[in-house]
């Protein structure tokens, strides 16, 4: 009796305390995407429950779905690719950018390996299906637009190829290439990295390679950013305050624990999937911010990916990242 009675007790004092926690959603590709794992990292650390906070993961097929989740109202945060961002804000999108979440962006060309007589080259896509993460009539994914600049600058115009949505996770991703659903896709590591092992694609171009993206401008761009919409911050300043907290918390928990721990944490028990993860984590160390703040350079960086990308006539012309952010929370380094 009296152990029914502590479990009880327990139960409710467990019900209480998660009625207490304040609900935030945030909306993200993934999972286990490797530049939104400090995202999935938040509340496996615990990083919400210490800012008195039971954080809501929605996971999307691309950062153009999670902006859109946020201005929807189906989240009150997003992480997505800042370029998609601005995007947004080109389209006429409420969209702020609040913290710095990668350090590097780690996209990857890849092609189906049976293709790798026919296709030696960038502009030998012409006329193929190209894959890229998927976005939203008023926002073009980063991965999109880093796939047209990477065609316009091998003479492809973008109407020469058909793009198709190519979403953000292994299953999505992989499955694309297995089944010839696609030829090549602008996709995102571990994924590209675990099917180059199996022998599945090989990289055109690989933005962590530099002698691969040669002459491309501005490819040291801010990928993946924490963005909230300009009425969260005038109504619930606290709520961004703690939502900044946690993140800056999960990328600091990143720069001291080892590659198997971060993936522990996360608890992946696919051992293929396992081994994926550490490698990438090893091979990419600046992955991520250490901090959150924005870079200097790496704004100018943007601007200049973000510009080299648009059409001749697209809205977004004379965009600056400068205008969207509020650092207010986050902070600036040179």
């Amino acid at each position: 009796m009296k152990t029914v009675i502590a479990c009880l007790f327990l139960l409710l004092t467990s019900l209480v305390q998660a009625a207490d926690l304040q609900r935030i959603v945030v909306s993200a590709p993934g999972p286990r995407n490797i530049s939104y794992l400090p995202v999935d990292l938040i509340p496996a650390i615990g990083a919400d429950k210490e800012e008195g906070v039971d954080l809501s993961i929605l996971n999307t097929g691309g950062g153009g779905v999670a902006l859109n989740n946020m201005v929807t109202k189906n989240a009150d945060f997003a992480v997505a690719g800042v370029p998609a961002a601005m995007s947004l804000k080109s389209n006429g999108g409420e969209v702020v950018v609040i913290a710095s979440v990668n350090d590097a962006p780690l996209f990857v060309l890849m092609v189906r390996a049976d293709l790798k007589d026919k296709v030696k080259r960038i502009a030998d896509l012409r006329g193929k299906v190209i894959g890229v993460n998927t976005g939203t009539k008023t926002s073009k994914t980063t991965s999109q637009q880093l796939g047209e600049l990477l065609l316009k600058s091998a003479g492809v115009p973008s109407d020469a190829v058909r793009i198709v949505p190519a979403g953000q996770s292994w299953v999505e991703q992989s499955s694309l290439m297995i089944t010839g659903a696609a030829d090549a896709v602008v996709g995102d590591e571990p994924f590209a990295s675990r099917l180059l092992e199996d022998g599945k694609v090989f990289f055109l171009a690989h933005l962590a390679q530099p002698a691969t993206v040669k002459g491309i401008k501005g490819v040291n761009f801010l990928h993946a950013a924490l963005e909230t919409r300009p009425d969260v911050i005038a109504n619930e300043p606290a709520k961004v305050e703690k939502m900044v907290r946690m993140m800056k918390k999960s990328l600091a928990w990143i720069a001291s624990h080892t590659p198997e721990q971060v993936v522990d944490a996360l608890g992946v028990k696919d051992g293929e999937e396992r081994d994926s993860l550490i490698r990438a984590l090893k091979a990419y160390p600046k992955a991520f911010s250490r901090d959150g703040k924005f870079s200097t350079a790496q704004i100018k960086e943007t601007d200049i990916f973000f510009q080299s990308s648009l059409e001749k006539g697209a809205p977004g012309h004379g965009l600056s990242l400068n205008s969207l952010l509020n650092d207010r929370w986050a902070g600036r380094r040179n």
